[in-house]
């Protein structure tokens, strides 16, 4: 038996292992966050720690330089405990669980998405207003002449006040009565759910007590975690909060993030880790921001794609990427958050956005639904950018979706010096082309970059396919103080250099690294033409595109279409639309018709499953060049 001592963050965290362990393995085990988005195969080179003391068998990797190795620095997926050993997990490893950068609910632009969204919703006719309120009432006090109970006593007031046919009381509240009724001098605010003519009691509070009605909004990816804070009678934003999904250190991908719920006790560590790592943190956050207590959150609205509610809950998840791919469930209804030890209000409800296929989820109805497509006449398409590509094409007479896996690479993954957007990554950047020197902009305006993220990444392409820096297979054309070629002839351009960022390495891009993007915007390039193909469509017939996503700050649409990621049509026709999935989970707790429409949408929406498709693998060959082996399609972009 040996011990490991993790290091994160200024506090020890240590665990007995065997010798021989794999060491990424015994950090899962101690519930230390390392961040391997490839599951743990050596192929993303971001599970680095530093080795402080003890012995590790820890070969030297492509992912790890000689000066790097030299300094103690080693890949925890290849490496196994040879004795006690302390290695120190550096912050930029599990910064995902603690700096992941949603869109900003209260920065202007966002703001001004978040409020277009919902008048957009409202002028479709669709109602705003929660079935949750505060009712107050005030009881004359039990005599010996007046022994009514006290849950009658309370019955009888709420009837008269209200009107309702039927009251109940719930178990929580029933317990609170005797006390807070005596406190209060028979004079209390109720929170009460009414559903037709009753109403049910959830909490009993004193009547001077003016803490918010609140519910609860998470997007749930695959890869981040957004949340907000919302006083349910008002509509009103509380607080909102972030972070990295605690599963990613499974895996980037839904496909081995379903491999190990298969594993003995597999289910119920995937749950954990997103319910405990990453949901009941950011409550705990929002709630003390707001100053109310998590028994204050009445209602949950979750959107998440199907992959992620079947971990949540806790399901058997294989069917789901096994043909005929089959998930448990598309829609499901009547659901608690206490089942799933929330810490929430014991009878606060869970709202699920609806499914439609095994890679179509929740996620995407409800960022549809806040699209607004379905309501228009005109030909749209909707795209959320993610780890996996997810695509809805129609108007109001019909809806088509589809869902290819585009990899992390958007949100950095796969990429060497790529990041999630957090403080410190490049979100975007220009190249002169003249002499090929780079300007950018970082998260947070730190003061030297970290990485870049996917809105950089896709500028930094973009710029030095303009620039002639790379060619139309991504490789680099000559040598410059910035592009650099290895023994292998591999290039890679500098975006900062290491004596500018005070950094171990440089922060630059190789031609892996700009294959591997090309791939994932291929992807998302050849489902956009299959699915349009499906129905004699091409891209000159949409008149609007509206993309989704948290991959940066927002996304510069000539650089999209320069790669060949989006299709080459008028860019005024292009909006991005922030995290609609965030939106639209949103309006379905503050809606009950904005939750039907999307139980209507899912129910009514078309899923292509382009593996089955002749020609999509094609047509994704095809896109993997810049912008595509076929220049007729991008007809603007001149390079």
């Amino acid at each position: 038996m040996v011990h490991i001592t993790f290091k994160v963050n200024g506090a020890d965290v240590q665990i007995s292992a065997n010798e021989g362990d794999n060491l990424l393995a015994a950090a899962q085990r101690a519930n230390v966050a390392i961040d391997a988005p490839c599951s743990g195969n050596g192929a993303c080179g971001k599970c680095k720690v530093k080795l402080l003391s003890g012995a590790l068998d820890s070969p030297q990797t492509r992912h790890i330089s000689d000066e790097e190795y030299a300094r103690g620095w080693r890949l925890s997926c290849v490496s196994r405990v040879m004795g006690d050993v302390t290695v120190e997990v550096p912050d930029i490893a599990s910064a995902y669980r603690s700096r992941m950068k949603v869109a900003d609910i209260s920065s202007p632009r966002e703001l001004e998405i978040f409020s277009r969204t919902k008048s957009d919703i409202q002028a479709a006719g669709i109602e705003f207003g929660s079935n949750l309120s505060g009712v107050k009432v005030t009881m004359a006090a039990p005599t010996t002449d007046d022994t009514m109970p006290d849950n009658e006593r309370l019955i009888w007031a709420l009837r008269e006040v209200t009107g309702a046919e039927k009251v109940t009381i719930c178990f929580y509240a029933l317990k609170k009565l005797a006390r807070v009724l005596r406190e209060s001098d028979f004079s209390v605010r109720c929170v009460v759910e009414a559903e037709g003519g009753a109403i049910n009691v959830l909490d009993i509070l004193p009547a001077t007590d003016a803490t918010p009605i609140a519910g609860l909004v998470v997007d749930l990816g695959t890869t981040s975690v957004a949340a907000l804070l919302v006083d349910m009678e008002s509509g009103a934003i509380l607080s909102k909060a972030s972070t990295g999904n605690g599963q990613i250190r499974y895996g980037a991908d839904v496909i081995n993030r379903i491999i190990e719920s298969g594993r003995e006790g597999g289910s119920e560590r995937l749950q954990r880790a997103v319910i405990d790592e990453s949901i009941r943190p950011l409550v705990g956050q929002m709630c003390a921001s707001a100053g109310i207590g998590e028994k204050n959150v009445y209602r949950m609205s979750l959107a998440g794609n199907t992959t992620m509610n079947h971990l949540l809950l806790g399901l058997y998840s294989e069917p789901v990427r096994m043909e005929p791919y089959i998930p448990s469930f598309f829609h499901c209804d009547d659901l608690r958050t206490a089942s799933l030890h929330l810490g929430l209000h014991p009878e606060a409800r869970l709202i699920l956005a609806p499914n439609i296929g095994s890679y179509v989820g929740g996620d995407i109805t409800a960022g549809a639904f806040a699209s607004m497509l379905w309501n228009r006449d005109e030909l749209s398409l909707f795209i959320d950018l993610g780890t996996n590509g997810e695509l809805v094409f129609g108007n109001n007479e019909f809806l088509m979706s589809c869902a290819c896996s585009a990899g992390p690479a958007f949100e950095g993954g796969d990429i060497s010096c790529g990041m999630r957007a957090t403080d410190g990554a490049i979100d975007s950047m220009t190249i002169d082309p003249e002499t090929w020197e780079p300007a950018f902009t970082t998260i947070g305006n730190t003061e030297h970059p970290v990485g870049i993220c996917g809105s950089g990444i896709i500028d930094c392409i973009a710029e030095l396919f303009k620039a002639g820096v790379i060619n139309g297979k991504g490789k680099f054309n000559r040598a410059h103080r910035r592009v650099r070629f290895d023994e292998n002839g591999m290039g890679s351009y500098v975006i900062a250099f290491k004596e500018e960022t005070g950094a171990v390495k440089d922060v630059a891009i190789n031609e892996v690294d700009i294959d591997n993007f090309i791939r994932a915007k291929g992807a998302i390039f050849s489902a956009t033409m299959t699915m349009l193909g499906s129905m004699g469509m091409d891209p000159g017939m949409l008149e609007h595109v509206y993309v989704a996503g948290g991959i940066g700050s927002g996304i510069n649409m000539d650089n999209a279409v320069t790669i060949g990621m989006l299709p080459d049509i008028d860019r005024s026709h292009f909006s991005y639309i922030g995290n609609s999935s965030l939106s639209g989970a949103y309006a379905m707790l503050t809606s009950m018709q904005s939750r039907q429409k999307v139980d209507e949408l899912a129910t009514t929406m078309t899923y292509l499953e382009l593996s089955t498709e002749p020609g999509y693998m094609d047509s994704f060959v095809g896109a993997c060049f810049l912008p595509h082996t076929d220049a007729n399609l991008f007809p603007s972009v001149n390079v």
